[in-house]
């Protein structure tokens, strides 16, 4: 199986189980279970290559810089979650489900569909590529993760045109998913689309 497709699959099930522990205990619940993948992550990297769950994290794309691409994610994902519990509390479930659903999304639809490439920023000497049928993909599925939010909270629903409200945060994340320096999404996805919920719906 390609790292494309592992790697967002371990990424759908780290958003997927932190939704359910914060709606269910909060945050502390949240924190713990991110200490433990965090060493989990660390342990893979200290593997390096060869490694069953390092190869499953670390594209081949990103070389040399494989080990990197690995942390920086781990990294932004940390900070994306704690500046959305700080700031927005409970929130924070809907930047989890926007970057859980919507970011995870995007990368396989890319591999197995993507007909449209496009360069992506990237900070570093490695390549990165989008497709805009991923970048679809993405915006699709973040819509779907609002309107999961809006259940989740139904007062969400409450504000007049909430679902235009919500195509437009889709497609806020599906530009910052594109245009966001690769590698730094899992904190924008996460920030961002929590503070337009905010802002926007309550």
């Amino acid at each position: 199986m390609r790292t494309g497709y592992t790697r967002k699959i371990f990424h759908f099930l780290i958003f997927g189980t932190v939704v359910l522990l914060q709606w269910l205990w909060g945050t502390p619940s949240v924190l713990v279970f991110g200490a433990m993948c965090s060493l989990v992550v660390f342990y893979a990297v200290f593997r390096g290559p060869g490694d069953l769950l390092y190869e499953a994290l670390a594209r081949e794309a990103d070389a040399p810089r494989r080990s990197w691409f690995v942390i920086l994610p781990w990294l932004t994902t940390l900070v994306g979650g704690l500046l959305s519990n700080v700031l927005f509390s409970n929130l924070a479930i809907a930047g989890y489900l926007v970057t859980g659903m919507g970011d995870a999304i995007g990368e396989p639809v890319g591999v197995r569909f993507g007909r449209h490439p496009y360069k992506a920023w990237s900070l570093t000497a490695v390549r990165a590529t989008r497709s805009l049928e991923g970048s679809l993909a993405v915006f699709l599925f973040s819509a779907l993760a609002l309107v999961i939010s809006v259940l989740i909270f139904p007062v969400l629903g409450e504000v007049s045109h909430w679902f235009l409200r919500v195509v437009a945060i889709a497609l806020i994340a599906a530009l910052l998913e594109a245009f966001t320096p690769h590698g730094w999404d899992n904190a924008t996805m996460q920030l961002i689309p929590t503070a337009l919920v905010y802002w926007w719906m309550t």
